[in-house]
């Protein structure tokens, strides 16, 4: 899974035609890819509606997968990726047997390895920020320096550029990259140019707005 811009826009809790709305905008603003979560009511009704008006080199997946009967539903809805909040073997051993790519949550070094060595195309390490943020991504990439890992959890504009410097591969972001007053609100126009501005601030985006 290769983002040329290393950012997964999440959205949580949102309405179907809003959220629509702002994957137009937010991939014409330059964001890669968006996931919504799997406990957005309406979850799989939004991504199989959305799927098709998905640019080409874009990508629309589905986040917090908890278990293996959610990822299937994924799956079944179109989702172009999947992500988990925890470390599940059977998870990733099905999304590998899909070949859908799968960004899987861990938190300690013996999952986030486990989840590599299992398959995973990424490690979310969640929640960064819980365990320090930047410098704990730095440490665990100490002995695991080849390991693709995403943090998420407490990433904004203030600390984007120190997580790159750690070495994350990615990060994912809500609020902090759309805005939530701009959400909160629905306002497109602003939305737009948070995402502009985040993707801006991202030291390793190749192709930005």
């Amino acid at each position: 899974m290769e983002l040329n811009v290393p950012v997964i826009g999440i959205l949580r809790g949102v309405e179907g035609d809003f959220f629509g709305e702002v994957m137009q905008i937010s991939f014409a603003a330059g964001l890669t890819a968006m996931e919504v979560t799997m406990n957005t009511p309406d979850a799989e009704k939004i991504v199989a509606e959305y799927r098709p008006a998905v640019p080409s080199g874009k990508l629309l997946g589905m986040g917090t997968i908890r278990n293996l009967e959610e990822a299937r539903r994924a799956v079944a809805a179109g989702a172009m990726f999947l992500v988990t909040p925890n470390l599940d073997l059977s998870v990733i051993e099905y999304a590998k047997a899909e070949t859908i790519p799968i960004v899987a949550g861990a938190l300690t070094p013996t999952e986030v390895y486990t989840a590599w060595n299992a398959g995973a195309d990424l490690v979310k390490v969640f929640p960064c920020a819980a365990m320090g943020g930047p410098p704990y991504i730095k440490d665990l990439l100490g002995p695991f320096d080849h390991l693709r890992l995403v943090a998420v959890g407490g990433v904004s504009l203030a600390n984007l550029s120190d997580y790159f410097a750690a070495g994350a591969a990615a990060v994912g972001a809500s609020t902090s990259l759309f805005g939530a007053k701009a959400l909160r609100e629905k306002d497109l126009a602003q939305i737009g140019h948070n995402v502009k501005i985040f993707i801006e601030h991202c030291p390793r985006a190749k192709d930005r707005v």
